[in-house]
């Protein structure tokens, strides 16, 4: 039978153990302090502190009310008054809700506190009515205040409001110093919890730094000290140094790491010489494991051999890999020179291109005289834009259309070309045509350009181009706007109000067994200071913002209803900015335009 060893595991648990059951306590303790103030904090936060607030709201509502029912009897004004309406939304709206949140409250109370309340609401229940019908119905007009017959009955129902106002305030104080109480009283018990927790945990304190102290010694002078010398060794062999003195035996298990650690170092000494001849690329050097059994000596002697070998193979691997690279370095860097100049061609057609494209677009000056009061926000995607803007004068009137073609980039501005063309066709006439003609002559035209071949339904139905629009015809002597739309709808901003103007929902260029569609003409007779906005779906449709969503139709209009009270020469700077922040370091996800007039 072997003797008892006090191992150290045993050492450290009865340590361990002594530190548990005092800590099992303290927690047992504090646990049972911590919930009875949790229950006492939310019986304050959830029905005492709320009852004092709402009760002394009912005491300023109360005071507010007593201030506008003697300006309105005192004070000649019409019905309505701000004052009055303000009076008339406390006895509606804010009293109800007032006396709602007491009722959840005070059920909470104790019988008396009901009984008061309830005469609190009672009182205050009369005299609101008494303010509806002896003083406020009939005190509704100026000629009222100078009819005796009214005012005189008026003068005796202040007097009896006064008194009843006293009798309600006294109650309502009282009430609030009863629920003040009630907090007082649920605090000082929490507070005495806590004084005796805090006893316990001085107390407590004390013991276990002694008892800290205690077993700290014991472990630095059984434990950490012989430990210690076992990590100096080891350390020293991490860094290539064996030991010249061997380790004591013990009867615990740092006596079994001792024996341990000498067997190792022991078996190192053997194996070093050996391992510092194969690194250094001696493979002829001579070693014979200690057995049969030394995994490591066996071990050793294959790496040499594998070693060998490797450095013959990765030699001849390094000069057929050093000429493949070489190669490869090559063909990659033909290939380099050939994609810029691919790029750089393509880039230069896009960007010519754009001439192309910026050269159909009015310019502002032409905009300015046409439309005076106005701005066009243009803001490409890419090189290129598949959106366009057009404006012309005919007979007088003066047009302006915003056009959103199918895609962006090269795609839309091909299509931007053709819708140019055709408008630039149609204007040629000279002929004053409301907008709605004008967009279905164009809707015409596009199925024409882009189905020259077939007039079928079917080959219509199969063509996904096409475009959104919005045309305007302003006639500044007749103070008449006239507006139609594909898709994009026309907002109107008077006097600090939006109003929107719906679109068609076909596009120009589609039509519905082979019939053209035809597109509906707004008449909206304008006013001076009015401002209206036509636009593409490119900045409602664009992502950002703390989420990265789209900005919505929301925002925008938010941001319209924003930029209307500004000078229209700042409103265009306004919107780029406002959607620049929007977009942060996100992409633009589509051509942007966005055209105000101001009348």
């Amino acid at each position: 039978m072997s003797r008892f060893k006090f191992t150290i595991g045993k050492k450290i648990g009865a340590g361990f153990a002594l530190v548990i059951l005092l800590t099992l306590i303290a927690f047992i303790f504090t646990n049972t302090v911590i919930n009875n103030s949790k229950r006492e904090t939310e019986e304050v936060v959830q029905h005492v502190t709320p009852s004092v607030a709402t009760l002394e709201s009912l005491h300023l509502l109360m005071q507010r009310s007593q201030i506008l029912i003697t300006r309105w009897v005192s004070q000649q004004s019409t019905d309505q008054d701000p004052s009055k309406k303000e009076l008339r939304d406390l006895i509606r709206y804010k009293y109800p809700n007032v006396k709602k949140a007491l009722d959840s409250l005070s059920t909470h109370w104790t019988d008396d506190e009901k009984d008061q309340i309830k005469t609190i609401f009672s009182l205050t229940d009369k005299i609101f009515t008494l303010y509806q019908n002896e003083i406020m119905s009939p005190l509704n007009s100026f000629t009222a205040y100078n009819d005796a017959s009214i005012t005189l009955p008026i003068q005796l129902s202040m007097e009896s409001v006064d008194e009843t106002t006293k009798i309600i305030y006294e109650q309502l104080n009282s009430l609030i110093d009863s629920q003040k109480n009630n907090a007082e009283t649920v605090t000082q018990r929490m507070f005495l919890s806590f004084k005796h927790l805090l006893n316990f945990v001085k107390y407590l304190g004390v013991f276990l730094v002694i008892g800290g102290v205690l077993i700290a010694f014991f472990t630095v002078r059984t434990i950490v000290n012989p430990i210690q010398k076992l990590k100096n060794i080891i350390q020293g062999m991490s860094y290539g140094m064996l030991p010249n003195d061997r380790l004591p035996p013990r009867n615990d298990e740092i006596g079994d790491m001792n024996v341990a650690l000498n067997d190792l170092v022991s078996s190192t000494e053997l194996t070093t010489h050996f391992a510092r001849e194969v690194g250094n690329g001696n493979f002829n050097s001579f070693y014979k494991p200690l057995s049969e059994h030394h995994k490591l000596g066996h071990a050793l002697l294959k790496m040499r051999t594998d070693l060998a070998e490797n450095e013959r193979v990765l030699e001849q691997k390094v000069i057929e890999r050093t000429e493949e690279v070489v190669k490869q370095k090559e063909e990659i860097q033909q290939k380099s020179n050939e994609l810029e100049i691919l790029y750089k061609q393509v880039t230069d057609s896009i960007r010519y291109a754009k001439r192309l494209q910026d050269a159909i677009l009015p310019s502002d000056a032409a905009i300015k005289e046409i439309l005076p009061k106005s701005f066009v926000l243009f803001k490409p995607k890419d090189i290129v834009s598949g959106d366009f803007y057009w404006a012309n004068q005919t007979g007088g009137k003066s047009y302006i259309a915003a056009i959103d073609c199918t895609g962006h980039g090269v795609p839309g501005a091909f299509m931007s070309l053709v819708g140019h063309n055709i408008l630039k066709e149609i204007a040629l006439n000279k002929e004053v045509l409301p907008p709605a003609s004008i967009m279905d002559k164009m809707s015409k035209e596009v199925v024409k350009t882009l189905n020259p071949k077939s007039g079928s339904a079917e080959n219509a139905h199969q063509t996904k181009d096409g475009m959104d629009m919005s045309l305007c015809c302003v006639d500044y002597n007749a103070m008449e706007l006239q507006y139609s739309g594909a898709f994009n709808p026309l907002y109107l901003i008077r006097n600090g109000e939006l109003i929107t103007y719906k679109a068609d929902k076909f596009p120009i260029g589609f039509r519905f067994d082979e019939t053209i569609q035809h597109f509906t003409n707004n008449l909206i007779k304008l006013e001076k200071g009015d401002t209206f906005y036509i636009f593409s779906d490119g900045y409602a449709d664009q992502f950002g913002g703390p989420k990265g969503k789209k900005l919505m139709t929301g925002k925008f209009k938010d941001a319209l209803l924003q930029a209307s009270s500004l000078p229209v020469e700042e409103q265009k700077k306004f919107l780029n900015n406002t959607i620049e922040s929007w977009r942060g370091t996100l992409e633009q996800v589509d051509d942007i335009l966005v055209i105000g007039v101001r009348i």
